[in-house]
């Protein structure tokens, strides 16, 4: 596999492949985020997550045209709007459908998952009858067009680094929401002992939405940084689903840590074996190697003791 390659050029490969996956790395945190929130601090499984992403990847699009149409000398930082209006609508829809249907499904985490896979072909069809079936795309700001040249050899693109450093702002945000604010730890409560935590005061039913829209906003943040690296379509949040699953499983759930580090090593992984072989096959030793580690490991790379 690495023979038709010298050292120079195998060294320049893991360099452009890293950073590529670090961009994929991105993009499945931004995803995990969120699905470790509702995941692993409420046990829903949330099939219909990708839609969520989608859902803010719409609204960027949205935005974008209008402030190409409208606002033109405004159009170098529409981003940044775009962004907050996909956190609010994923948001939004996300607390509606825990009110309407998902607080009705708790410790059922099968009836969860059927639930959420209906609502998933739903809003496919919703998005396919509102926005049409094709793809669609989104101009990116100048300032975020070309690459820097990091050697001859070598050349990094502008918009994967800005999603790289949206990855770590977001990150951050998450971790000191969850562990240093007040409702932050208001959350962990409830999902350490319910019971508890109603009975000193905690309106568990008003954490469980904000939770779930907290977690459905973060996917829809993730849509905004997808719009970068990939067009939109109805059914795209379907092809990042199950790899997003499969990171929060691997990092442990409710763990912010074990999500970073199973995104980190997984796209690592995957994007350096695509390269030398069919993106198919990358895919299958990826999850044959997550497979065999939680054979030996079964509560994921970083496990949260829950007082049962």
């Amino acid at each position: 596999m690495f023979g038709d390659y010298s050292l120079g050029d195998l060294g320049s490969i893991f360099v452009m492949q890293g950073f590529a996956g670090l961009i994929l790395f991105s993009v499945y945190v931004l995803m995990a985020l969120g699905l470790a929130i509702i995941f692993g601090q409420m046990g829903v499984i949330n099939m219909a997550h990708g839609e969520f992403m989608i859902l803010g990847a719409y609204v960027t699009w949205m935005t974008s045209n209008v402030f190409q149409s409208y606002l033109p000398g405004l159009f170098s930082g529409y981003f940044f709007l775009a962004m907050i209006l996909a956190f609010v609508a994923s948001g939004a829809l996300g607390m509606l459908v825990e009110w309407v249907l998902i607080r009705h499904l708790y410790k059922r985490p099968l009836d969860t998952l059927l639930a959420t896979w209906g609502l998933s072909l739903m809003l496919q069809q919703a998005y396919r009858s509102v926005f049409g079936a094709r793809e669609v795309g989104v101009e990116l700001p100048q300032w975020m067009l070309g690459s820097l040249h990091v050697t001859d050899s070598i050349e990094v693109p502008i918009n994967g680094v800005f999603v790289m450093c949206l990855t770590v702002l977001i990150t951050l945000s998450v971790a000191y929401v969850m562990y240093m604010s007040r409702w932050g730890r208001q959350v962990r409560a409830v999902v350490q002992n319910r019971i508890m935590a109603g009975a000193v005061g905690i309106n568990t039913e008003k954490v469980d939405r904000y939770t779930f829209g907290l977690g459905c906003g973060i996917a829809g943040i993730a849509g905004s940084a997808f719009t970068m690296i990939g067009s939109t379509g109805p059914t795209s949040g379907q092809l990042y689903i199950v790899d997003t699953f499969l990171v929060v499983v691997f990092g442990g759930a409710a763990s912010l840590l074990g999500t970073i580090a199973s995104a980190f090593s997984i796209s690592q992984t995957q994007s350096t074996l695509e390269f030398f072989m069919s993106g198919s096959m990358a895919k299958v030793l990826t999850l044959l190697a997550v497979v065999g580690i939680l054979m030996l490991r079964p509560q994921g790379l970083f496990a949260l003791k829950v007082r049962k």
